[in-house]
């Protein structure tokens, strides 16, 4: 299995020197966005859970394979 990092390592350098910028855009944000964001509360946390679980239920999900299945339709895109 490939790591996080070293998969990173793959594509950025396929990347144009814009797209690279825009993703180092999107890690700065994610970062900023961690560092203001709190805590929800175990209500808050058990409700989101329930909810999840209901919309499994109602079949508002992917099986694993769906979601490797649309993953590799993504990487595919040139």
């Amino acid at each position: 299995m490939i790591t996080t990092t070293k998969e990173l390592n793959t594509y950025l350098p396929l990347l144009s020197e814009r797209q690279q910028e825009l993703v180092l855009a999107i890690v700065k944000n994610i970062l900023h966005i961690d560092t203001q964001e709190k805590r929800i509360s175990v209500e808050q946390y058990n409700t989101e859970i329930e909810l999840a679980l209901k919309e499994v239920k109602q079949g508002k999900s992917l099986s694993h394979d769906e979601v490797i299945k649309q993953s590799e339709k993504w990487l595919n895109r040139k």
